[in-house]
């Protein structure tokens, strides 16, 4: 397994200049969701996908009401969900996940913030080779055990289920993530602090210096771009 979730997740609420980043994230995304399918998530696996994600972030009600009654309402925006790969100093690798109704405008934005930041976009799978595409499911008040145990008997064949700072993080494979949180439910798991499907390194660089303050400026940069819903990177960020 590349790094914990747990730190990819303690950075990424470090870097959000302010939660309403991450409700303009989510009003985005829910939206895409309700409109592409019926706006009930009971019917659309995307949607209640989204909506469990949006409870781990603390997304209020009103946040989730409003985009899905905007989808209920014929909205005439249309997104496109768009992927770019680059590279950052020393060979680093960032991916770039988007949501955009400008294609043009996004991918400039995109490649701008590279080269101000000191990387380069590169092409189309330059990088996503070394990423896992994998569901990320995390509980508490539970113990590795206890959830090997449960997923032996519901013969879930899961990448890997580790202890991270006093939470159990399930690693899986991404078509399984219903199954598997299906399963924890049967054993009383109400509250899930991770519900993902993300992108993971398979191996971790480190960076110091001028190279790691470079890095740093060019993931909040990008982060920062309306369009940009995730930002996945290779870089050990340790304590930083």
């Amino acid at each position: 397994m590349g790094r914990k979730w747990n730190n990819i997740k303690e950075k990424k609420a470090s870097k959000d200049k302010s939660t309403s980043r991450i409700y303009a994230k989510f009003g985005r995304e829910i939206y895409v969701a309700a409109k592409q399918g019926e706006p009930n998530p009971d019917s659309n696996q995307a949607l209640k996908f989204v909506l469990e994600r949006a409870k781990t972030y603390s997304v209020p009600k009103h946040i989730i009401d409003r985009a899905i009654e905007k989808a209920k309402g014929g909205g005439e925006e249309n997104f496109d969900e768009l992927r770019y790969e680059g590279f950052g100093p020393s060979g680093s690798m960032v991916i770039v996940d988007t949501l955009t109704n400008n294609v043009n405008r996004t991918a400039a934005d995109v490649r701008m913030t590279y080269g101000k930041n000191g990387g380069n976009m590169g092409t189309t799978g330059s990088c996503s080779y070394m990423f896992d595409y994998t569901a990320v499911l995390g509980v508490e008040d539970k113990t590795v055990d206890e959830i090997i145990e449960l997923m032996m008997e519901e013969e879930l064949d899961v990448r890997d289920v580790v202890d991270e700072d006093g939470a159990v993080i399930i690693y899986a494979e991404p078509d399984q993530f219903h199954a598997v949180q299906e399963a924890l439910k049967t054993i009383g798991v109400e509250t899930f602090t991770v519900t993902e499907l993300a992108m993971l390194p398979q191996n971790e660089v480190t960076l110091t210096g001028d190279d790691l303050e470079q890095f740093e400026k060019l993931i909040d940069a990008l982060d920062e771009l309306e369009d940009v819903q995730n930002v996945y990177h290779n870089v050990d960020l340790g304590d930083a």
